[in-house]
């Protein structure tokens, strides 16, 4: 997945976002201040900068800049913006420039400010959220919502309704992650910070949060992790026998069933991509 474009650190910008943060007190270095968060929102907005990047092959969340959103935030007002007929009452403004952009952005395709989409993006009716960034080639497909911070590769297909995550606070926790060439199911649900790598394939319904087992079905036991799915897998839905007071129930888990074959290329649907393992998901 590309990690360009770096830290974009500058100790003086960071460090006046890293003192408000930590005292709550915005008032000190007011005018420093708000020109050290708009320079960072703006950054984050025209790629320059983003929220988190791979550095030598582990996913790395940059504090400082997720800080910074926070306080963009509370240091603007609400203002009305309004789109023909439709009106909004934000603090944080819409994101424009698609054509010069190279992106597609479908009626009702909604991003916020700061967030970056790289050339190829198609944006169908769906939410894109403060802090994203989603890689060429990408398509978010209709309501689907990129939360807050999320980091989606290139060459991905987010499908219908999908939802990740946005991760904002606490300050520390890293987004959600979306490899390159990833699929993502219809009504797929990926949150607090779970990362799919590069090609993995989530069946329709799949819930991923930093607690559902994922169990390796073709592992002898089976293994059992949690908060990451393997380059490449193909996953589905599944459920876990868990005894209560009241009896044994089956709870949420995701059953990683395979992986995609070298027959199977990045563009393929999701049906292709299961019927090596017949599963009618």
């Amino acid at each position: 997945m590309n990690s360009a474009p770096g830290t974009g650190r500058d100790d003086a910008r960071t460090g006046v976002i890293e003192r408000a943060f930590a005292s709550g007190d915005l008032s000190a270095e007011r005018a420093a201040l708000t020109a050290a968060v708009e320079a960072t929102i703006a950054d984050l907005d025209r790629g320059a900068l983003r929220v988190a990047e791979k550095i030598g092959g582990t996913w790395t969340t940059h504090i400082w800049v997720k800080q910074a959103i926070l306080l963009y935030f509370r240091l603007r007002g609400l203002t009305t913006t309004t789109v023909g007929p439709f009106e909004f009452h934000d603090k944080v403004p819409l994101k424009t420039g698609f054509a010069a952009a190279g992106v597609r952005a479908v009626p009702h395709a909604l991003c916020r400010y700061g967030a970056f989409l790289e050339p190829g993006v198609v944006l169908m009716p769906s939410y894109t959220n403060i802090g994203a960034r989603v890689g060429s080639g990408t398509m978010v497909d209709t309501w689907a919502t990129v939360g807050s911070c999320a980091q989606v590769g290139r060459d991905c297909h987010l499908s219908g309704g999908v939802g990740l995550g946005g991760v904002l606070e606490p300050v520390q926790a890293g987004p959600v992650i979306i490899e390159d060439g990833c699929f993502i199911g219809s009504r797929a649900i990926v949150v607090e910070g779970v990362v799919v790598e590069q090609e993995a394939v989530l069946g329709a319904a799949v819930v991923l949060t930093a607690s559902t087992p994922i169990v390796d079905v073709n592992a002898v036991p089976a293994t059992i992790t949690r908060g990451r799915i393997p380059a490449r897998s193909v996953v589905i839905p599944g459920t876990l026998l868990k005894k209560f007071p009241g009896g044994e129930f089956g709870t949420p888990c995701a059953l990683v069933i395979g992986q995609r074959t070298a027959s199977t290329d990045r563009k393929t649907s999701l049906n292709a991509a299961l019927r090596d393992f017949e599963v009618p998901v």
